[in-house]
């Protein structure tokens, strides 16, 4: 699979958005990859999450956006009415959140994944993050998606615990590694 090419057609234009380009070129982001056609990796939680509950959010988008100004106020306006979250609630507080994106579709194959991931902080360091996105990507997988798409992060190695393999690689100037093509 061409994944400079399945990026391009995710993301047109990502290179020359202003917040991009204005980034320092020592900054660089991986994207990753999972096939959810077959068995996703069998992954135990490295903690006892017990009384924590995970499932997609439908309550009141406010509630959920001051759980994400928690984590980064920037992403609060990737939380609007109409789209999929999934969450980790410690009874009704929501103390790990994230979007499920429908990424479109090619060559056939239909791409989503976990997006805007986080955990306010009193929460962390406790594999909540890491269960609610395995939990998501399962959820994803349930509806049919074949790929789940991490896009923009600097995590790898703890997307990587779940399976997600990295496959690009960037900074401000565009694509530097393809990860697939340099092996």
């Amino acid at each position: 699979m061409d994944y400079t090419e399945l990026f391009h057609s995710m993301h047109p234009g990502f290179f020359q958005e202003e917040g991009i380009c204005a980034m320092p070129r020592d900054w660089v982001f991986t994207e990753l990859v999972m096939d959810l056609r077959g068995d996703l990796p069998d992954v135990t939680p490295p903690h006892d999450l017990n009384g924590i509950v995970f499932d997609e959010y439908h309550g009141e988008i406010a509630a959920l956006r001051d759980a994400v100004r928690q984590v980064d106020e920037d992403w609060v306006q990737y939380f609007q009415e109409g789209y999929r979250y999934y969450c980790a609630f410690d009874g009704d507080m929501i103390i790990a959140f994230c979007n499920l994106a429908d990424m479109g579709r090619f060559q056939g194959l239909h791409i989503g994944g976990p997006g805007c991931v986080g955990t306010i902080p009193e929460f962390r360091e406790r594999g909540i993050g890491l269960e609610m996105v395995r939990l998501a990507t399962e959820t994803l997988r349930q509806d049919g998606f074949d790929l789940s798409w991490i896009h923009y992060t600097h995590l790898a190695d703890w997307y990587g615990k779940l399976g997600y393999q990295p496959v690009l690689r960037w900074n401000s100037g565009g694509i530097i590694q393809d990860t697939e093509r340099d092996k």
